[in-house]
């Protein structure tokens, strides 16, 4: 009993399940207009106003989340989330997010067909106002798809694609299996 009073204080934690749904409809007055310039068209993968979630976050989240952490399905942590978190502490002013840079070579600043939701957006954004973002280091987003490399892209995916340094998250992205441990 003695142990568990002198365990430090654990911050308070509040899980919200929400119904993809209802965020869908939620979502789709606001991205609307955007669904057009950065998706492959209407009924492809990424053209569903949920790819489309965290440009609109701050409008359909509840008020008093102040910091969130929006990770996709097809992850592997090889660390603490915690560490992930510890991040905010290091945003600049004037930052309002974090991500890691696209591994993919998808876009540069005049050629350019949108396909992948609100990732080409914030691609988009990042060029002409990278001050809006804390930079994660590849390691945050060790992406794994090597589709690129095959479709059009061979002389420039390594360019993308390296990633130096111990790899904190596995991104398994185009279905491209994960290394066990």
């Amino acid at each position: 009993m003695i142990v568990r009073f002198l365990r430090p204080p654990q911050p308070c934690r509040t899980v919200i399940f929400h119904d993809v749904a209802v965020l869908t409809d939620k979502l789709f007055p606001v991205v609307e207009a955007m669904q057009k310039h950065f998706s492959a068209g209407s009924g492809t993968y990424y053209s569903d106003s949920i790819f489309f979630l965290s440009v609109a976050m701050h409008q359909i989240m509840p008020k008093e989340i102040l910091r969130l952490i929006q990770l996709d399905l097809d992850l592997k942590f090889k660390t603490n989330v915690r560490e992930l978190f510890e991040e905010f502490d290091s945003f600049l002013p004037g930052a309002i997010i974090g991500l890691a840079r696209e591994m993919q070579p998808l876009a540069d600043k005049y050629h350019f067909r949108g396909h992948l939701g609100d990732q080409d957006f914030f691609t988009m954004i990042g060029m002409e106002h990278p001050r809006l973002f804390h930079v994660l280091d590849c390691t945050w987003n060790r992406q794994l798809c090597t589709w690129w490399r095959d479709h059009g892209y061979s002389d420039v995916f390594e360019a993308y694609f390296r990633c130096e340094g111990h790899v904190k998250i596995y991104h398994g992205n185009c279905n491209t299996p994960i290394p066990e441990d």
